[in-house]
């Protein structure tokens, strides 16, 4: 049985990684208890702002055999999306590298379904479960950090010690018993870049707890209101999503440029000027989103942020200085 467990981890893994996955790890499917305490908490303190799916699901989201049952293991895979070309103008607004390309859901769910039918086939067996990309109700980061693929960050990020951060999380739940990896180590030490780095103080002072609510993603993609005006000067020009507290990370020094053509920016996108951005239009939204994670904001949404920073810009106190 122990051979079996060792075969079809060791192949499943094999073929993630042919598929461009950087790193696979498993954990035994069990309920959470300690992170349904914390996601409780975290919870009642109103972190999550308006995104009320958060609070969905609570049951489902704590204990994966509820999610798909007759679950053993919980399979965790990161992505590299890293692409550190920016934008030709200092000044246009700044998009976060993993919205540069196409839409991450669709193909890394796309290379889910081929790695369990490619899994299936060389084991001649038959898999049931359901495969994840930031989609459902999960608690990813969880599930990666008790893989061993990487460990939290003071910012609440996964981080793995030779590649940095820069990576999308993707999960299988399966009903197959495989061989169980563990945790690795914390390695974030007395390092508090991300913490004082964060223009909005998102991350709580001692880190590994974050205010959504204050986080500029969340700003600039959940809330569907407009953006609070205490935020005004705070948003360091980022217009969808940001990067800053990976930026600062000493540990993305490591990060290496995705090989993924789907992820490739449209031609255009980095050469927009500040001046395109500020008059964008519906027609060049579609055109230079299409397929985009961006869509999610809409072009009502990406407007209203452009908007928001323009009159960060034009505020009295800029004026001044």
């Amino acid at each position: 049985m122990r051979h079996q467990l060792k075969e079809r981890t060791e192949t499943l893994k094999r073929i993630a990684y042919d598929l461009g996955f950087s790193f696979v790890g498993v954990s035994k499917a069990e309920r959470l208890d300690k992170e349904a305490r914390k996601l409780e908490e975290w919870l009642n303190q109103g972190h999550h702002g308006e995104m009320q799916y958060m609070e969905g699901h609570f049951d489902k989201r704590v204990d994966p055999t509820l999610l798909v049952p007759g679950a053993k293991s919980v399979v965790s895979l990161m992505y590299n999306y890293h692409n550190p070309d920016r934008a030709q103008d200092p000044e246009s607004p700044k998009i976060a590298q993993y919205a540069y390309g196409r839409d991450y859901h669709k193909v890394l769910k796309k290379k889910l379904k081929r790695l369990i039918q490619m899994t299936e086939e060389e084991l001649n067996l038959t898999i049931q479960g359901r495969a994840f990309v930031d989609s459902a109700p999960v608690m990813e980061r969880e599930w990666a950090r008790r893989s061993g693929i990487g460990w939290m960050g003071k910012h609440t990020l996964m981080i793995h010690p030779k590649a940095g951060s820069y990576f999308f999380l993707a999960e299988l739940i399966i009903d197959l018993p495989m061989e169980y990896d563990g945790p690795m180590k914390d390695y974030c030490g007395r390092c508090t870049r991300c913490i004082e780095a964060c223009p909005t103080d998102a991350i709580a002072p001692e880190g590994y707890w974050l205010d959504a609510s204050k986080c500029i993603s969340y700003l600039t993609i959940e809330l569907k209101k407009q953006i609070p005006s205490s935020f005004s000067g705070q948003m360091e020009n980022w217009m969808f999503g940001c990067d800053i507290c990976q930026e600062v990370c000493p540990w993305n020094r490591f990060a290496e440029r995705h090989q993924e053509t789907d992820f490739e920016p449209h031609p255009d996108l980095l050469k927009m000027q500040k001046h395109e951005w500020e008059e964008l239009t519906e027609e060049v939204f579609r055109e230079l989103f299409k397929g985009s994670a961006v869509k999610r904001a809409k072009f009502e949404g990406l407007t209203r942020n452009i908007r928001f920073l323009q009159s960060a810009d034009s505020s009295p106190e800029n004026k001044e200085e």
